[in-house]
Parts: C-alpha cells; structure tokens; sequence
C-alpha cells in the first residue's frame, strides 16, 4: 500500500482491512456545492473507490468563498466535470462519475440502490425527502446536513435507523436560501467535513454506529448539540414528491407559482392558485382522483397540501419544479 493512506491506515479503527473497505465503496453525493466540495475533497483523499457527483448546476463567482474545489478558470462549467477534475488531480485511484442532472424521484431509487451510503449535500428540503424516501425503501445509509448562515446540522438516518421524515415530518413554512440568507464559507465547510467523517465511520463500520444520531453546530456562539433519534417512528401519514413523468391525464394539477413568477407551467392544464387562497379555504376545487401540487421548492406545495388534507382531500402529491 502506497504512503498516500498511511496516516489513517495505521489506525486501529482504519487498517489494511478498513482502507480496503474503502476503496471497494461506492458513494453517491447529491448536490456539488458547499456542503458537497468539503464532502468530496475528504472522501477522495481517504480513497473512496468510487464517487457518482449528481448536481446540474454550473460554477458561478459568487461560489468560490465556499466551495474550494473550484477555481476562476471554472467559471461556467458544469459543477460535475469541474469537481471530477479536481479530484482525479486529488487523487487519481479514485474513480469518479460525474452526472449532471438534477435529482428526481424517477432517478434517486436507481442511486440509492448502487451505493453503499448516499450524501445529501444538495441542501434542498424536497431533495432530501426524496433520498430519504429512497434510501428507506432501498436499506441504504443516508447522511444529510443543512446550512445556513452559521447554523447547521448533520444526521445519518435510514439504512436501519429511522429516516429523515421521521425525525422532521414537516417541512417548515419558508424555505432560506445561501443567496437571500447569506453563508459563511467555513460554516458550510466543516458541515460537509462533518458529512465526510460519518460517511467514512459507516464505510469503516466504526462502532458505536453513527446511524440515528444528529449533531447540530451554532458557530456563532460555538454550541455543539444533537440528540439520538433511534426510537424516532415512520410517520403513517407521508406526503410524497413524484417526477414530472408520473403525473397522469386524470391528476387536477395545481401550480401555486404566480404568472409573474412562472409564465408558462410545465402543465398546460394546471390551476394557478397561490397557496394562502388553499390555506384560506376560499378556493372550490373541481373532483379528481389525485391533487397535485407544484411549486419551486416544495414548501409550498408542502403547506397546500396540508390544508387540503384537513378538510378531507386524502390522494396528494407533490412536484418540486426547481429554478
């Protein structure tokens, strides 16, 4: 064994044994941003064997303070093939896929299926219960972090511990976003760090496991918490995200996005109605076998759909359009 891995090798935790554990894995990392550089940058550097990159976004300037595996000469590529560069000049045993799309519910049973743990560094609410959906069903580890500001946490869920809707069942009414809320590049760093390390402690099989456990940082005030959620139950009542594919002719789709926002909605036929109106319960809603809500984030459609569900409407589904 070369001497890249001898400083992790020689511990007892790691060994010969671990590091091979290592370069047989396969990771997935959804999301190539902040959260995901610090993730990949470590994974490779420890020999992850194989890393699948799945983020459609291109580098932009205003991402440099935070996510280091890019440099002005990227500006425009696809995040994928410039992180791909990266890491191979990082380390060339490792060998990395680079898919640029986004993740959707037809694509993440595939993903999770394939790799041994699944990151969440998309930092996206309706992407992380789409993995969580997915690696539950799949038996697959996922860990997943969130950030904003100087505030964040990062929990491994699923893959026999309970999944992420069990311990946040609802998504909260608003959704911040690094751009309106603003970030601190190291705050983002040492989440994804975080993710890195629990990633590679289920790779390594390290005991006590870190499934079912969530850290949470304030590096304002430098407060470290976080609780374990092993006990945590399935929610019975799950609202699912689905692919644009799996809306059928006989769905009544419901685009909460105003005309100002959206002009055009990927649905010809869809209702455009603003999410307070539903909430209200002012709007009379013509029979359909499903309702399906749509919006960009999937927060609003979130909230829609709880009102709708309080006054009787049971077959919901929702649509995270993006930007």
């Amino acid at each position: 064994m070369s001497d890249r891995y001898s400083r992790q090798v020689v511990l007892p935790e790691v060994g010969e044994g671990g590091q091979a554990r290592l370069a047989a894995a396969s990771v997935a990392v959804v999301g190539a941003g902040g959260l995901g550089c610090a993730v990949l940058g470590y994974l490779a550097a420890a020999g992850a064997g194989r890393l699948t990159i799945v983020d459609h976004d291109t580098v932009e300037e205003s991402n440099l303070h935070r996510q280091p595996l890019y440099r002005m000469g990227d500006l425009g590529r696809l995040k994928v093939e410039a992180a791909r560069d990266a890491l191979s000049a990082l380390n060339p045993e490792v060998r990395v896929e680079a898919r640029a799309a986004r993740l959707t519910p037809a694509s993440a049973p595939a993903l999770a299926a394939a790799a041994d743990v699944v990151v969440d560094a998309a930092d996206s609410f309706a992407v992380t219960y789409v993995l969580s959906d997915a690696c539950q069903r799949a038996g697959k580890p996922l860990v997943s972090a969130s950030v904003l500001g100087l505030a964040g946490y990062v929990g491994a869920f699923c893959g026999g511990a309970p999944s992420y809707r069990a311990v946040f069942p609802e998504l909260p009414r608003q959704a911040g976003s690094c751009a309106e809320s603003g970030v601190l590049g190291t705050a983002v760093g040492v989440l994804g760090m975080l993710q890195a390390h629990l990633t590679l402690a289920l790779l390594l099989r390290l005991e006590p496991t870190v499934l079912g456990r969530l850290i949470s940082l304030d590096l304002a005030t430098l407060h470290i918490g976080g609780f374990a959620f092993t006990a945590a139950p399935e929610p019975a009542d799950t609202l699912a995200f689905i692919a644009l594919e799996d809306v059928v002719p006989s769905d009544l789709v419901i685009d909460l996005r105003s005309c100002t926002e959206a002009p055009v909605s990927p649905f010809a036929t869809a209702w455009r109605v603003g999410v307070e109106a539903l909430e209200q319960g002012g709007q009379a809603l013509p029979p359909a076998p499903r309702i399906v809500l749509c919006c960009r984030t999937g927060v609003r459609a979130w909230r829609a759909a709880r009102a709708l569900g309080a006054r009787g409407h049971r077959n919901l589904a929702l649509i995270a359009l993006g930007e």
